[in-house]
């Protein structure tokens, strides 16, 4: 018996009605289980398909035959979406991930047996026995100054970690925390790239002068997925990217894909570095999952990500190239300058930073003879063993 007007109309708003609720759902669910971004609009699409075909049903929109065509029609084209996109996924989820893990600092650790760490091949001519200067600094220097330690500190076992019981005289805590050690007196020398703006107030604020000595050279460098066909950037364009001028690989050579351009921790020692090449330009402001926590330093992301075809990343050169190294990254090119030791030693990389011993007026006397040995043949050879390029 043919249903009237009334009651077709009825039975519509009913099947919307539930089919929206369905549609909802699975919306909710998809949001809960990660798959956001592709399964919620395809739950919606799903769910308005199969309200158009419940009113072609309802008023006897051709033929049962035709509309079971449809259905079945758009059931495979839903199916093979969502086959592709796992197969996509997949594909995704099979590519290395660009992590920056917690570095194993204790194979860099003084006195160690099988320390990674350099060793002049005599006995320092300096050498310190009591009042030793309490160290702190960056992830990437810790084996630097790890190796001033074991060739002038008396032997003994010397903790990276500020959690850790027994000697704190030499720690690891990262740049931002190490400032602040710093500054509140609780560190004599620290180990980092220079300085943020936020950092200098802060030790003006506490009534403290921080004193930089150059101790070595060091590459800031940018890197991408071996896959990535760019080769080398501009500054400028580095400035455009991060600017958020230029937003697409096709733009500066590569292949059409959206940049997704990392950043790191405020007051790393990195990001400081990114923000004075910024000084003309206004720094875009990345989405938060793209920054690193900012108390955890220049090594502990928030999360990881896939560097496959449209992230980039920065870093320093003996930390990317050998610290965490990993053959699935590849260093960009500067202005055609690629980054080593050879190009920072001449001058031609124009990324070159210099490192530094950093104190903050501490009263301890053994400061500026320790820093005399640091600029010292010995220590210099020290710098360059470790993988950096001296500043003498």
């Amino acid at each position: 018996m043919k249903r009237s007007f009334p009651t077709n109309l009825l039975y519509s708003i009913l099947a919307l009605a539930g089919l929206a609720i369905i549609g909802f759902m699975a919306y909710v669910v998809a949001a809960f289980t990660g798959g956001m971004l592709f399964y919620g609009p395809l739950a919606l699409v799903v769910a308005s398909g199969l309200a158009v075909l419940s009113v072609f049903s309802i008023f006897g929109l051709f033929s049962r035959k035709v509309r079971r065509m449809i259905l079945a029609a758009f059931a495979g084209i839903c199916v093979l979406t969502a086959a592709g996109h796992e197969i996509r996924q997949s594909y995704v989820n099979s590519l290395a991930e660009v992590r920056e893990p917690e570095v194993d600092l204790y194979q860099y650790a003084p006195f160690e047996a099988n320390t990674k760490v350099a060793s002049l091949e005599h006995k320092a001519s300096y050498q310190l026995t009591e009042q030793m200067p309490r160290l702190d600094g960056a992830t990437a220097l810790y084996p630097l100054y790890s190796a001033f330690v074991q060739a002038v500190y008396p032997q003994d076992t010397y903790n990276s970690s500020i959690e850790l019981t027994g000697n704190d005289l030499v720690l690891c805590t990262s740049t931002s925390e190490a400032y602040k050690r710093l500054i509140a007196g609780n560190a004599d020398i620290i180990f980092a790239a220079a300085p943020s703006l936020a950092q200098t107030k802060q030790a003006k604020l506490a009534g403290r002068e921080l004193k930089l000595t150059p101790i070595g050279r060091e590459a800031f460098v940018f890197f991408v997925n071996k896959r990535n066909p760019v080769d080398s950037l501009t500054i400028e364009q580095i400035k455009d990217i991060y600017s958020g001028t230029v937003t697409n690989w096709s733009e500066v050579g590569g292949k059409k894909a959206s940049i997704r351009a990392f950043q790191r921790a405020e007051n790393s020692g990195s990001q400081t570095k990114l923000q004075k090449i910024m000084e003309d330009r206004q720094l875009m402001a990345p989405p938060k999952e793209n920054v690193a926590d900012v108390m955890s330093g220049i090594i502990s992301l928030t999360a990881s990500y896939r560097n496959f075809n449209n992230a980039l990343g920065f870093s320093f050169l003996f930390y990317a190239s050998q610290m965490n190294a990993s053959d699935e990254i590849k260093l960009l090119a500067i202005d055609q300058v690629p980054p080593s030791k050879e190009t920072i030693r001449s001058g031609e990389y124009p990324l070159a930073v210099e490192f530094y011993a950093i104190t903050a007026g501490s009263t301890n006397p053994n400061i500026e003879p320790f820093l005399d040995w640091i600029l010292s043949a010995e220590g210099q050879e020290l710098v360059e063993k470790t993988g950096y390029t001296p500043v003498k």
